[in-house]
């Protein structure tokens, strides 16, 4: 059931609606498919999970001999008629199909590039990157290209003003009541919001990093990190901003084209993912006080399209720090000094 939901969910027009309007996504796609033309000539490519079928079209336009775009939804027939409509259906096939019961023509060899915009809020939730990668394993050939290729999920504290200091008045009147208990029902599950950069307090860090060519499902199931950040400016520490950066292939690595969903990037459908603290848990910082913590994502045992999100924090005192660390604990101040003295004799 849950399958046929999430399945049937992406027949709503207005999903794509959103997707198509989200320019930093569109244009990613265009310029990393038209700009690389050359990888994409005379190919066999395949579209996992190919919607309306734009990214197919981009395929065809720059050069493919021959696109498979599969489709699993119902969506597949609006898909066809795209490929009509722009007089393409003699390289781009439409298969209503999931990836996972999809047979390539007898006759076929593999293909050679695989596309899909797979990627969902904080990257992994709703599990498609499972469909993928199954779509490479039995039929991308073994010097074949993933498009994106790479993608990095990062993670900074942040201050969340909108869910606390918008609550101290509304219009002459105090709502703080109001707002605390908006903040204790939010605290229990992520939050999808639009984070300013000016409300990130440090610039954030990798906390996991995936080469599409070699990841595996198993990888996926359990993401954990932990680490210790010196805030760059004093502020008030109230949650943890997510975010994630898709990598595309190139002819060179300098021209690859790179799709951001960070706070600092032009805004996407994806926003970004903020883990809200307990009031209890948040405090004010002053400029480099250092935090630590364990962020875990973990795949639903009930639903393996969803995640479940942790944040431990942890006595910045009882662990270990980078060296060198720029935070303001006494025993890191002397490290770094000790390490600038050896690079000065």
């Amino acid at each position: 059931m849950q399958e046929e939901n999430y399945f049937k969910d992406y027949e709503n027009l207005e999903v794509h609606e959103i997707m198509l309007r989200d320019r930093p996504r569109q244009e990613a796609y265009k310029n990393a498919i038209m700009a690389n033309a050359s990888l994409f000539k005379d190919k066999i490519v395949l579209d996992v999970g190919a919607g309306t079928g734009i990214l197919s079209a981009f395929c065809a336009k720059a050069g493919a001999k021959l696109v498979y775009a599969v489709e699993a939804s119902n969506l597949a027939k609006i898909a066809l008629k795209v490929m009509e409509d722009n007089s393409i259906t003699s390289i781009v096939k439409v298969i209503h199909s999931k990836i996972e019961e999809f047979i390539l023509p007898s006759s076929a060899e593999k293909v050679d590039i695989i596309v899909s915009e797979w990627m969902g809020f904080y990257l992994l939730h709703e599990g498609m990157l499972d469909s993928v990668l199954y779509a490479r394993d039995n039929f991308l050939k073994s010097d074949g290209l993933m498009f994106p290729s790479e993608a990095t999920i990062y993670v900074t504290p942040c201050e969340v003003p909108r869910l606390f200091d918008d609550w101290e008045e509304i219009d002459g009147v105090r709502l703080t009541t109001f707002g605390a208990m908006l903040r204790q029902q939010k605290s229990c599950k992520p939050e999808i919001a639009v984070i300013s950069p000016e409300d990130l307090l440090h610039k954030g860090v990798a906390m996991h990093w995936m080469n599409l060519m070699d990841v595996t499902r198993n990888d996926l199931d359990s993401i954990v990190f932990q680490d210790v950040i010196p805030v760059n400016k004093s502020g008030k520490h109230q949650g943890f901003c997510i975010w994630f950066d898709c990598r595309f292939p190139a002819e060179s690595y300098e021209d690859s084209i790179v799709l951001s969903t960070s706070p600092r990037s032009p805004a996407t459908h994806w926003k970004q993912c903020v883990v809200v603290l307990p009031e209890t848990a948040c405090e004010d910082l002053e400029e480099n006080a250092p935090i630590s913590f364990k962020i875990s994502m973990k795949r639903n045992s009930e639903n393996n399209r969803k995640y479940d999100l942790e944040v431990e924090l942890i006595d910045p005192n009882e662990v270990e720090h980078p060296v060198p660390c720029e935070c303001h604990l006494t025993k890191c101040i002397l490290i770094k000094a000790h390490l600038e003295t050896m690079d000065t004799s």
